[in-house]
């Protein structure tokens, strides 16, 4: 009788010591469930998990991020209506996805601006230059794309901001020399009177 007691007694220690092992694997386990609440310190619960977790909230930018250098020269400066910050937003959107900033976004809208006042312009007849067409006046017979696909903004910001990428050190180049890179020019001095504007445009639709 002895020993079956000792032996019960025994098996009821040892079942006590696994539960408050199992009871010290909950407390350093996860902090939300209901099997926390009997082994969770109150200092646990005045401070839950998801609070933890940072939120990053997408600011406007500096403006010397957009012009790292200041501006060249005179500037100038137009009124925009809703279809043409509509533009702007798509091309910022774009250097966004490309991974090319807002520095990449302030040199194509101010590109934009030159080429087109942020219009996407189709063929202007006897105005037109060639077959120039769209945001930044690509032209279809030099490799940039259909007219269809040209007077696409998205499109458009895409294959400019793509060359752009393709340029050595275009983060570091004044605004009208990265541009020209690309542009190819009759006035490559033209595109730096737009930094400024184009820098505080991206700057109100970076976060919109």
């Amino acid at each position: 009788m002895k020993t079956t007691f000792t032996a019960v007694t025994e098996a009821s220690f040892v079942r006590k010591t696994a539960l408050g092992i199992a009871g010290l694997a909950f407390v350093g386990g996860a902090v939300a469930g209901p099997a926390s609440h009997a082994f969770a310190s109150p200092a646990v619960h005045t401070a839950p998990a998801m609070t933890t977790v940072a939120q990053v909230v997408d600011s406007k930018p500096a403006m010397d991020k957009l012009v790292p250098h200041g501006t060249q020269g005179a500037q100038s400066e137009i009124s925009l209506s809703k279809d043409q910050l509509a533009n702007a937003k798509a091309i910022t959107d774009t250097a966004k996805k490309l991974g090319m900033g807002e520095r990449g976004a302030v040199i194509a809208v101010a590109t934009s601006m030159q080429e087109s006042k942020l219009e996407n312009l189709g063929h202007l007849g006897d105005m037109n230059d060639h077959d120039s067409l769209g945001l930044f006046q690509q032209r279809p017979s030099s490799g940039w794309g259909t007219p269809e696909q040209i007077t696409d903004p998205t499109y458009a910001a895409t294959a400019f901001l793509s060359n752009l990428k393709q340029v050595d050190g275009w983060q570091d180049l004044p605004l009208t020399v990265a541009a020209q890179k690309v542009q190819v020019s009759a006035f490559p001095d033209a595109y730096a009177q737009w930094e400024n504007q184009a820098a505080h445009i991206v700057q109100d639709v970076w976060t919109k």
